[in-house]
């Protein structure tokens, strides 16, 4: 039986690095994202491309989600990793609502327009992994909008879990802390240039506050993932997954 599964944000990062462990395990990807030609890069990546299609939407717009999914019959999986990052602050260009609509609403309705594919798939459990972030449990001074968004990303998975688990969905969140992405270097450069020091010494000083000293690698996060999506991972719903590198022990 082939597993779909959806993966939103699959044009870079961790999203990437997510289709690229669970192509390698069998599974044919629908790949969501913005940009095509990023899609396509990652598509060119994957075990077998051809299985595999990509499918540029916007996922603030649930007409384009449902459109990007009108070919699917069913789906094994969903992974909701898209999101963005970065500064808010109140006034004319707050990006509040930016940063809301698409990591918080977009993720939301993401959801909502694979829930029916899901609900006909034959498996007895299906999978649904929500990407949140350490910054769910975190304030940080000027990232309202990112920390309000992931924290709200923890009580939706939590409500979904109980939702749906009469259906066979198992819905759970990961907390990533720094990870080696693009999101992560722009982050860095943006530290170190409020502290007006090197990127490399930004580096050092965001490391003094994660006891393992160093960033996890993209395709850990994708290791994590594939064993929530697998066959055998039965009994875990509702849970919130911390990977930091120590950097919060909850």
């Amino acid at each position: 039986m082939t597993r779909h599964i959806v993966i939103s944000g699959a044009g870079s990062g961790i999203g990437r690095s997510i289709a690229q462990t669970l192509a390698e395990r069998g599974y044919s990807l629908i790949l969501l994202g913005r940009n095509l030609g990023n899609l396509e890069s990652t598509k060119n990546l994957l075990k077998n491309p051809s299985q595999h299609q990509c499918q540029p939407c916007d996922i603030r717009n649930s007409g384009e989600i449902h459109q990007a999914l009108a070919n699917v019959s069913s789906l094994y999986g969903l992974i909701a990793n898209a999101g963005i990052g970065g500064e808010n602050q109140y006034g004319d260009q707050d990006r509040w609502q930016e940063i809301i609509d698409t990591n918080l609403t977009g993720t939301y309705q993401t959801i909502q327009e694979c829930l029916p594919l899901i609900k006909k798939n034959p498996a007895p459990f299906k999978k649904i992994i929500i990407i949140s972030s350490i910054l769910a449990r975190l304030g940080v001074p000027g990232y309202s909008g990112y920390c309000a968004s992931k924290a709200g990303l923890l009580g939706l998975t939590r409500s979904l879990a109980g939702e749906y688990s009469n259906d066979g969905i198992l819905v759970n969140a990961l907390c990533p802390g720094w990870v080696d992405t693009e999101m992560a270097q722009e982050g860095l450069q943006g530290f170190a240039e409020a502290l007006k020091i090197s990127k490399e010494d930004a580096y050092k000083e965001a490391m003094k506050q994660v006891p393992l000293g160093k960033m996890s690698k993209p395709e850990e996060v994708a290791q994590l993932v594939a064993y929530l999506v697998s066959e055998e991972q039965t009994s875990l719903t509702g849970q919130t997954l911390h990977i930091n590198n120590g950097a919060l022990m909850p």
